[in-house]
């Protein structure tokens, strides 16, 4: 179990927890992240700046800070083809 941040760039992985408070686990289900969701890391800045999420099983993207993002914990599904 990695954070999103450490994860490989396109790369499937499931989400697997939330760290943090009722604040943050809100604030991520309403941008429709949630548990064991399948996403992709899609782009990230090289220095400071926000992180682009891929949500495959919902097919939307999303542009998280990188604090957020932290906290959000991953396990590396497989290898794309």
């Amino acid at each position: 179990m990695i954070s999103l941040i450490q994860a490989p760039h396109d790369t499937p992985l499931r989400i697997i927890d939330f760290k943090g408070g009722h604040g943050v686990r809100r604030r991520l289900l309403a941008l429709g992240l949630h548990k064991n969701h399948i996403v992709e890391l899609d782009s990230r800045s090289i220095f400071k700046g926000p992180v682009l999420i891929k949500d495959v099983t919902s097919d939307t993207s999303v542009a998280l800070g990188r604090g957020i993002a932290q906290k959000i914990m991953v396990e590396i599904v497989g290898e794309k083809k």
